[in-house]
This record gives structure tokens, sequence and C-alpha cells, in this order.
């Protein structure tokens, strides 16, 4: 008889399942991976703006090689910033995008580089002869642009991080991560300059 049962209501279970569906997807019961995994795909595109930024700068730095004696202590900065935002990439702890320490760690390695690259191409303005070599004006052409993209990476990845965190920390968002989702913590994010806002951050055409 239960058995019986059993076969009669298997059939009922399956529709009150299927008629459940859209209006569970309706409520967001999908947001909180979907969010995660534009974040982190957001994360992958700034990793690799900064990756091109570093890939730039030893020919750069073979393009200013004639400095005076007095701005080797340049020159020096950027090859060690480099080195260190490097491996501070190569290191990257697998728990980075959860972890604000480890991504202010990062973004201090990142930050340094971009700060002693300024420092350099602001140094060239005193030298027409730097100036004025084709491979080094293409070379700062290509790094205005990596600038730029790295500015627009990672406001996108700062956005998606916002969604993610606001989603599981709202309602109803925050029942499904804690029926659904229990492991699930917010994302690690990091901070852009004032004036990093306000305009880009080098003007690279100067006359």
């Amino acid at each position: 008889m239960i058995s019986h049962l059993s076969r009669i209501c298997r059939p009922f279970a399956v529709v009150a399942i299927l008629a459940l569906t859209p209006p569970l997807a309706g409520c967001g019961v999908n947001n909180i991976p979907t969010y995660e995994q534009s974040a982190k795909a957001a994360w992958s595109e700034v990793l690799n703006q900064y990756k091109r930024r570093a890939d730039l700068i030893p020919n750069l730095v073979e393009s200013v090689k004639g400095f005076a004696d007095q701005e080797k202590s340049v020159l020096t900065g950027v090859i060690e910033a480099r080195a260190k935002a490097t491996q501070a990439q190569i290191n990257i702890p697998a728990d980075i995008l959860t972890n604000p320490d480890a991504m202010k760690k990062f973004q201090d390695a990142q930050n340094s580089l971009g700060g002693a690259l300024r420092q350099l191409l602001s140094v060239t303005e005193n030298y027409p002869d730097i100036k004025s070599g084709e491979n080094f004006r293409k070379l700062q052409d290509e790094i205005a642009g990596t600038e730029n993209r790295i500015a627009i990476a990672r406001r996108d990845y700062i956005k998606q991080v916002q969604q993610f965190n606001t989603e599981i920390n709202t309602i109803p968002g925050a029942w499904w991560k804690r029926f659904l989702y229990p492991t699930k913590t917010d994302m690690a994010t990091f901070d852009i300059p004032a004036e990093e806002q306000k305009a880009p951050k080098v003007d690279f055409n100067k006359k």
C-alpha cells in the first residue's frame, strides 16, 4: 500500500519541484555563485593588466639607460619596485580574494611600482634626447594605455566585489548564503586613491 502511494506521489513531487524552480531562480538563489564568478573574472583581468605593465618595464629601462648619473637612483628604484611587484604576483596566496591583509600587501607592491614608474617618466622630461627616441615614445604610449586599462580593471573588480558582498549580507541573499552557501565570505577589495578617480594617472604626452 505504501509502495503504491509512493509511486502515485512521486510524479506530483517532481511537478512540484519543477514548479518551484522558476520562482526560486527569480528570488536570487543563483546570485551568490554568479556574482562570485564575475568578481573572480574581474580579478583575473586586474592581474593580467598588472603583468602587462611589468612586462613593458624592461624595455623602458633599456631605452633610458643613458640617464645622467644623478638619475641612476630613479632607474634603480623602478627595477627594484618591479621585482617586488612581480614577486608579489607570483606568490599570490590562494585566499587573497577573501584575505584583506594579503590583498593590501599585493596592492602596496603594485602601488610602489606605479609610483616609481611615474617618477621615472617624470624625470625623462628633462632629457630631450630620450623623449625624442621613437622606441621611448612607443613605450610611453603602451604604458599609458596599460595604466588606463589597470584603472578600468580595478574599478570593474571593485564593482563586482561590492555586488557580491552586498548580496551575501542583505536579505534575501543572506538567507541563501546561510542555507546553501555557508562557506562564502566577504571578498577583499582595495581603495582607489582620490586623485586617480579625478584624472588619468600620468600625462605621458607632455610637450
